[in-house]
């Protein structure tokens, strides 16, 4: 039996969500190590060339208690954006308002990236959410 992979999967115009290993190193705000960032572009570039509307989940750092301006994934989605030569919108949470509208909006091929998914009480209590029935 063959294992089957994510090029194997018909993904025009269908919403595919990945869990991306976002959480780079950071100082001040500015990524000072985007390895992890460039390791999931052959899969990103993929899924975006195949007309997928790809949603990125990631964590960064362990915040403490919700969420923290340090632990944001903005600046991600910035440098996301630039390795790929276009924009990948950062939703400002991970389930609520702003991630339904930045996912209903999505037409194929774009991408968004959530907001740090540690922000989310249920994440670290292995608690399931609306999420991915959202998805």
């Amino acid at each position: 039996m063959k294992t089957r992979s994510v090029r194997d999967a018909e993904v025009a115009g269908k919403r595919v969500l990945v869990r991306v290993d976002f959480n780079v190193p950071m100082r001040d705000g500015a990524i000072t190590d985007d390895t992890r960032i460039q390791s999931a572009l052959p899969t990103i570039r993929d899924l975006m060339s195949r007309d997928a509307k790809v949603i990125l989940v990631s964590h960064l750092g362990r915040p403490k208690g919700g969420p923290d301006e340090k632990h944001r994934l903005a600046p991600v989605a910035k440098r996301l954006s630039e390795l790929l030569d276009k924009p990948v919108r950062a939703a400002s949470d991970v389930v609520g308002q702003d991630a339904h509208a930045a996912i209903d909006a999505m037409k194929n091929g774009q991408g968004v990236l959530l907001e740090n998914v540690r922000f989310e009480p249920g994440e670290e209590k292995n608690i399931s959410g609306e999420l991915g029935d959202r998805c």
